[in-house]
């Protein structure tokens, strides 16, 4: 039997009428076969709901997952370790990985947290004092590897200052949740049992659940500041499979932002859209 197949087996063995989803881009694209597979068997005509709950914040429907903001809290957490482990030398620069996939948002946040800024830190590297740290998304970049960078600081700073590599890996995944990521939490189970009790009410005839409408399949999220419910159907037309990410997010308008921030010389007119280069095909 198919994975389908063996599903669709326990639906019925079982009687479920609801499923609610907590996950990463797994738990998206589960929900989102299920409800495409309807049309070959009826017993999937149930309501199904998906709270996104991932480090790498690459759900569509939603700002913002469920662990994004604690992953972010403890990579700052770490950075703030290594920076203050660096204060006891003068000739060291760090090479800092995160996680996320493809997504980079906890790379660009901490950008903010940490007060990236280029011209200091070119300043700083013509005096006695040479430090620093170089954050990097995990696959920010196929080639630009974390080994190639540290490989070219090693080469070009040889002499000058020695590099280390500081893989953050799964120091992201652990920790208390942070306030934040609890009230979310909280008010996402919420909201979500209330619907699916509502939609079961609506679709329950003549003593079973029937829902095939693109509504009775959701991702509940956090959307411009207002817990919205969206069906996936939609969100597959606005959603890249190949880098399992959301086409647009809202962190990456902050882009102009923190090159203002870093003193790069742009121009104040200069706008930078949330849409993804690799989707766009277009060059940085």
């Amino acid at each position: 039997k198919t994975c389908m197949e063996k599903i669709v087996e326990n639906v019925r063995k079982f009687n479920i009428q609801g499923l609610l989803v907590i996950g990463g881009f797994e738990a998206y694209e589960g929900v989102l076969q299920l409800v495409e597979a309807r049309g070959q068997y009826e017993e999937l005509c149930i309501i199904m709901c998906v709270i996104p709950a991932t480090i790498s914040n690459n759900v569509p429907g939603t700002d913002f997952s469920l662990g994004s903001d604690t992953a972010v809290n403890a990579a700052m957490e770490s950075c703030d370790r290594i920076k203050q482990s660096a204060s006891g030398t003068k000739r060291r620069v760090f090479i800092v990985e995160t996680m996320g996939g493809y997504c980079g948002m906890a790379a660009s946040i901490l950008t903010f947290i940490l007060q990236a800024n280029v011209e200091h830190l070119t300043d700083k590297m013509k005096t006695d004092i040479q430090r620093g740290l170089v954050l990097r998304n995990e696959k920010c970049h196929e080639h630009y590897t974390t080994e190639f960078l540290y490989n070219l600081y090693s080469s070009e700073g040889k002499g000058i200052f020695d590099c280390r590599i500081n893989v953050l890996g799964h120091l992201q995944q652990g920790g208390a949740p942070t306030p934040f990521d609890r009230n979310y939490g909280t008010k996402l189970g919420v909201k979500a049992v209330l619907w699916m009790s509502e939609k079961l009410q609506e679709v329950y005839r003549k003593g079973r659940v029937f829902a095939n409408s693109g509504d009775s399949a959701c991702v509940i999220g956090l959307r411009k500041k207002v817990v919205a419910f969206s069906p996936v159907t939609e969100l597959k037309k606005v959603t890249d499979f190949e880098h399992r990410l959301p086409q647009e997010q809202w962190w990456l308008n902050l882009r102009l932002m923190l090159k203002m921030l870093a003193n790069y010389q742009i121009s104040l007119t200069e706008y930078i859209s949330g849409t993804m280069e690799h989707v766009t095909r277009r060059t940085l």
